[in-house]
């Protein structure tokens, strides 16, 4: 028991600090999104919350909500995806 132990409670806290790093990062992480060549785009932190949002007003037609829709929903999956390729992942963890 004594060496199994003790390997498995070294793992633990390597994994422990592995993980307090990468909530730092994803602290300090923005990322921006865009769509439609930079008509829209939005910052969203590394947790994935709102930071801010652009709409160029070439972009705005009354007559076109519903693509303006798009182009948000364009923007932010870009974002997320841009979070998700810049999140370190830790070796057989999750």
């Amino acid at each position: 028991m004594g060496s199994g132990f003790a390997k498995k409670k070294k793992e633990a806290k390597l994994m422990q600090e592995q993980l307090g790093k990468m909530q730092n990062q994803m602290q300090t992480l923005e990322v921006t999104g865009t769509a439609a060549n930079g008509l829209v785009s939005l910052t969203l932190s590394g947790e994935g919350d709102l930071k801010q949002i652009k709409i160029k007003p070439e972009c705005v037609d009354a007559e076109d909500i519903e693509g303006l829709e798009l182009l948000i929903k364009t923007a932010h999956a870009d974002a997320q995806k841009k979070i998700k390729d810049q999140t370190p992942s830790i070796p057989g963890f999750f």
